[in-house]
Order: C-alpha cells, then structure tokens, then sequence
C-alpha cells in the first residue's frame, strides 16, 4: 500500500527518492535501463521517433523486468506496448504452425490404389491387409494412414444406447478429465490439468504443471479421490500422459477409463466447454 501511494510519476522530486528507497535494486536497474534505451531512440533527432522492430523487443524485455515499468514508459502508450506484445505472441505461434512442407505425405497414386481395394474388400480387417499388401511392392504405409483414405460409406450404424443416453443415465457416476495449454509472458508452456463432474460441472480437481507426465497425472488423480472415493466412470481422451501409472491408480479406485474417440471432441463436451468459457472469460 505504501509504495502503492508513492507513485514516482505522482510526487516531487525529493517524495519520488523517497519512494524509491523502498524499491529493490533490480527494480531500480530494470526502471533504469528502460528509461535508457528510450533516451537512445529519441536521441535520433526526429519530430517523431520512429521505432524499429528491434527496438519493440527491446522495450517489452525491459518492462518484463520491472513492475513500475508504466510510470517509466514515456515515449508510447501502455496499450501499444501490450499491443506490440499479443501481435509478436501472434508471430511467433503463426511461424510454429506453419507446415514444414506443403506436399502430401504420400503420392496420389497410393491413396487411389487404396480406395480401390477397400471397395473390393468386405473384411472388417481389410485395413491390416491393405497395408500388407502395399508392403509387397515397397510403399510403406501405417494401418492409421489406410484408414484414413479409405471409404467411409459402408460403416455400421450404431447399435444399442448412443453415447447421449450413456451419460445422461450415468451423470452422477460420471467424472471427466482434460489438459488446455496456456503461455506465460515469455511464451513458456503451461498445461492446467482439470477434473469435472458430470452431474453438477463441479471442478473436482485443477492443477497446473510446465512438464506433464503420466506419473504426474497420476498423483492428481490419486488427490482427487482420498480414501478411494471416486466415480465409476473416467472420461478421458487418448492423450500418452494418460499412461501405465494413470491406468494404475484408476483400476486401484475401482474406475472405469472411457476412452473417447479419436477428432471426437464433443465426446468429452463438459470438459471441453469449461475450457473455452476460461478462456473466454480470461
């Protein structure tokens, strides 16, 4: 609170000293070189300094070191620095999401060769023999990718209850769990680990981590259910930190695992949602 009142920007010359003697020195140093390199770009002798990108970088490394970096920030507004921050965020994740290369993995030839023989095949494994049948003349291919090119019109229709009737007869039984990823100022990674209930979208569980792990996972989900109480069904995705440990401690609890199908977000919808209303919200 004190330090709070005695604002450098708010006060004389002699009250501002005083205030800083309640600052630290790397505070005071921070403040300082920011100060500085804001001294250097007006020093270039124009009616408007015109500020490169370098010099941008420069201004958001420095105010990241200092809390009082808005009373030192003279030369441009507090909004334009935090503008210049989300648009480098923006930068940065666009070159990350870029693909390596714009050619299909595998020619146009094999995805029509495959078609083919699926059309000509009634095996429930056809699959496995595809894939074993392209090996013979050298294309080599995973099980995954002949699924992905085969026809899709001749899949069963579901039978017995949908998935809707499943968790609406089983929705005090029924927990959920799920990662979202979040950054820090620096664009550092953060995956905030969540569990929900179905029946009352109570938050059961929440916590945060930089480097997730299946044994981490674990010790969650062990905190989550003291005494061995927890629900009789687990929904979760097929995520690998969902591993042998996690497995371990579900089947120690008497939990089932529902994995939810692969590209099938709305399996775990509950989850799903409460982590685009955070973010909405944040």
């Amino acid at each position: 609170h004190f330090k709070r009142r005695l604002k450098p920007n708010t006060l004389s010359l002699v009250r501002g000293a005083t205030a800083d003697l309640t600052r630290s020195k790397a505070d005071l140093i921070a403040e300082n070189a920011l100060l500085r390199q804001q001294l250097i770009i007006l020093q270039r002798q124009s009616k408007r300094p015109k500020l490169n990108n370098f010099d941008r970088i420069k201004l958001l490394l420095l105010a990241r070191a200092t809390p009082f970096w808005e009373q030192a920030l003279l030369i441009v507004q507090p909004d334009t620095l935090l503008r210049w921050h989300r648009e480098l965020f923006r930068f940065i994740w666009r070159r990350k999401s870029n693909p390596k290369s714009q050619s299909p993995r595998i020619p146009a030839e094999t995805i029509s060769l495959i078609r083919q023989m699926a059309a000509f095949s009634l095996d429930k494994h056809r699959a496995e023999r595809i894939r074993g049948e392209l090996l013979k003349p050298g294309i080599k291919v995973s099980k995954r990718t002949v699924q992905k090119y085969m026809a899709r019109n001749d899949t069963p229709s579901p039978s017995g209850q949908t998935w809707a009737t499943f968790l609406m007869n089983h929705a005090p039984h029924i927990w959920a769990c799920d990662f979202t990823q979040v950054f820090d100022i620096m664009f550092r990674s953060l995956f905030i680990f969540l569990i929900i209930e179905h029946a009352s979208r109570r938050i059961v569980h929440v916590a945060v981590t930089s480097h997730p792990s299946d044994a981490w996972v674990a010790r969650q989900l062990r905190e989550a259910t003291p005494w061995g109480e927890g629900p009789r069904y687990l929904i979760r995705d097929n995520d690998p930190k969902f591993g042998g440990h996690f497995s371990a401690v579900a089947a120690g609890t008497g939990i089932i695992e529902i994995r939810t199908p692969i590209s099938a977000p709305n399996a775990n919808a509950f989850s799903a949602a409460f982590v685009a209303s955070a973010w909405t919200m944040s």
